[in-house]
């Protein structure tokens, strides 16, 4: 006989709505990202599982690396794909584009250098370089449709509501308070100042709420006589608010984690929002727009949503 919470719980279940069938013939999603230790990769998947639920998903960990492509691909054709859209769940949508396109069979040229890092991400992989005596290394082997969105985060308007909700979740007085918006930024002093514009326009929810300031950064992180001046700039901004009385809360643009900051920050007051972009449920309705977009773009039928 059934005790009275065990038959609950096969009512409860008898009653839940039925999980969104999968359409069969829906274009499968690739999705890459940076990819770093378990907790970071295991932020995308959550971010993901919304979008599993209703569409055929493979992620690529690493920097366009082409053995989790190839896998990534070859998971989506085993689930019965022939097209996929790629979704590259990176800050800049040039961030490894041309190499990305190589490996995918989306252009016929290989880049003039290679970075290669394993699908663990970070910077302890192997670097590609320049091509080797034997040529570039192939690409993916694949019999996919292929589409790629051009498109990073940095273009993404969902993430200016990640911003907001970052501060709002450590402010306690905005008049007295100034936000540092902070990434890690390039080395080259254009495309630099194309990263500080992106960022600049995701920042109209946080200028809304009504804060002292709002202040954009790039640290520079890779590059060591830009990354000097950038932390010189990055303390001097934080201490003078601080001189004058506010408060400044420090949001990282990062995909996930503080990172590096509180190094860079060290011995100076301030109020950090230390989650990244993930996790927040805006990530998977800019991915699926993305996905949505790019299977118009070529002309694909896509499920109902």
């Amino acid at each position: 006989m059934l005790r009275f919470p065990a038959l609950l719980a096969v009512v409860l279940v008898a009653l839940a709505p039925p999980a969104p069938a999968q359409d069969a013939d829906a274009p499968g999603l690739l999705v890459m990202a940076h990819g770093g230790d378990p907790a970071w990769n295991a932020s995308v998947e959550d971010a993901l599982a919304p979008l599993r639920e209703r569409y055929p998903v493979a992620v690529a960990f690493g920097m366009a690396d082409p053995a989790s492509l190839g896998a990534g691909v070859a998971e989506l054709e085993g689930r019965g794909a022939g097209r996929a859209a790629v979704v590259r769940l990176f800050l800049d949508g040039r961030s490894f584009l041309h190499q990305t396109e190589y490996f995918l069979g989306l252009r016929p040229d290989a880049p003039d250098q290679f970075v290669l890092h394993g699908p663990s991400g970070g910077h302890g992989g192997s670097h590609g370089g320049a091509h080797g005596e034997h040529g570039p290394p192939a690409p993916v082997e694949h019999g996919l449709a292929l589409a790629l969105s051009p498109d990073g985060l940095m273009q993404a308007d969902e993430v200016a509501e990640v911003l907001a909700a970052r501060a709002a979740s450590v402010s306690e007085n905005p008049a007295a308070e100034s936000v540092l918006v902070l990434a890690h930024g390039t080395g080259d002093d254009v495309e630099n100042a194309r990263w500080v514009a992106a960022m600049e326009r995701l920042t109209g929810g946080l200028r809304e709420a009504g804060y002292h300031a709002v202040r954009v950064e790039t640290l520079r992180e890779d590059w060591p006589e830009p990354r000097a001046a950038a932390e010189r700039a990055i303390r001097a901004f934080v201490a003078a608010e601080t001189e004058a009385g506010r408060t400044v809360l420090v949001v990282p643009f990062r995909l996930s984690g503080f990172g590096p900051y509180a190094a860079v920050l060290d011995g100076l007051d301030y109020r950090a929002a230390e989650a990244g972009i993930l996790p927040h449920p805006a990530v998977a309705d800019w991915v699926e727009r993305e996905y949505r977009t790019v299977v118009a773009r070529a002309g694909w039928e896509a499920p109902a949503p």
